[in-house]
């Protein structure tokens, strides 16, 4: 009986405790972002959210430096400083990067979140 291999799996993290995991596509796109912008030194990717949007809560994701409330983690070969009062939010979310026809950007499939918006960028916990 011949068995067949598993397909490689598409999310890549460097630790099973990593709050937000990035997607193949997601971590290559913020790749070639770092590699055509000129971050000044101790920058890494932010990850967050804020009150606002249509459903209550909006995604940050951005460039910055490490603050005195945050936490700091690999996630596919990328640093990512998070608010750790944002881990309850954020906690077990993917984030994505879709590059089709209908959708350009990066998308958060976040487990913690009880409603979406239409555009996906804000939710309700």
């Amino acid at each position: 009986m011949l068995v067949q291999p598993y397909p490689e799996p598409i999310m890549i993290a460097t630790d099973s405790d990593t709050p937000v995991v990035l997607s193949e596509r997601a971590a290559a796109e913020i790749r070639t972002i770092v590699d055509n912008q000129d971050l000044p030194d101790g920058f890494a990717l932010r990850v967050g959210v804020r009150g606002g949007g249509c459903s209550g809560m909006s995604y940050l994701l951005g460039f910055d430096r490490e603050r005195e409330h945050d936490i700091s983690f690999e996630a596919g070969g990328i640093r990512i400083l998070m608010d750790r009062r944002h881990g309850l939010y954020l906690m077990g979310t993917t984030i994505d990067y879709q590059d089709g026809l209908n959708a350009r950007g990066f998308t958060f499939d976040n487990p913690n979140a009880s409603t979406t918006c239409g555009c996906g960028s804000s939710f309700t916990s």
